[in-house]
């Protein structure tokens, strides 16, 4: 019989709230979410793919204590972001691993965890705040002003591509997962002192970097998107 598992011992009680948080708005677009947790030294990684934005999102917590021997990754497994959350106990800064589950094609390849470069030409975080509320306002505009035989799914699909697939600033990153980051609450006005929303490149990956999270898009996925939203 396998060992389970220890429990996760997070630095403070916030650290377990933020992760808390994190999942439910993971579990509000895929009630069956899973996650795949990573934890190395004294760090958790939370890996999860809303599917209204096909996108990867990672949530990193800090432990309390190295978990394993800080020498490399000492815990790797897919887990269901419902049963995660329901083991989280603010009050004490612990949560449960739950069992393993059959992952998602995606838990299978994730984002170099080095090997991360800094991409000029990301614009402040006001302005893709901006950009994400104006492509909201322009997909409703444009899809209500369609007359009702030509309001398809073929045709959303199609207004969606052209939206979501804009590039952002002077970067190859598209606006999709901007998106995925304002709707993720990644966005949200960082604590005095703490860095400004980043881009970063590894491989044919794009990470956007803020203080609450990151979104990650492979660079040869960048065709398929998204549609409605959020």
């Amino acid at each position: 019989m396998s060992v389970p598992p220890r429990p996760l011992h997070f630095d403070d009680a916030t650290e377990a709230a933020d992760l808390a948080a994190f999942l439910a708005r993971l579990i509000h677009y895929d009630r069956a979410a899973a996650v795949r947790l990573q934890a190395a030294g004294g760090t958790l990684a939370v890996f999860g793919r809303p599917p209204s934005f096909e996108v990867l999102a990672v949530r990193t917590a800090r432990l309390a204590a190295p978990y394993g021997d800080g020498s490399g990754v000492a815990l790797d497994r897919t887990v269901s972001a419902g049963e995660l959350l329901e083991s989280v106990a603010e009050e004490t800064g612990t949560a449960r691993v739950p069992d393993a589950v059959t992952g998602p094609p995606w838990a299978g390849l994730l984002p170099p965890r080095g090997g991360w470069r800094p991409e000029p030409g990301l614009p402040a975080a006001a302005a893709l705040h901006s950009a994400v509320t104006g492509a909201v306002a322009e997909f409703r505009g444009r899809t209500e002003a369609l007359p009702p035989e030509r309001r398809t799914r073929d045709e959303l699909d199609r207004i969606g591509r052209q939206l979501w697939s804009r590039p952002v600033g002077d970067t190859a990153l598209p606006l999709r997962a901007v998106h995925a980051a304002h709707a993720l609450r990644f966005l949200r006005p960082p604590a005095p002192g703490a860095e400004p929303p980043t881009l970063h490149a590894a491989d044919n990956w794009l990470r956007l970097r803020t203080p609450y999270g990151s979104v990650a898009v492979r660079r040869s996925g960048l065709v398929h998107l998204p549609v409605t939203p959020a």
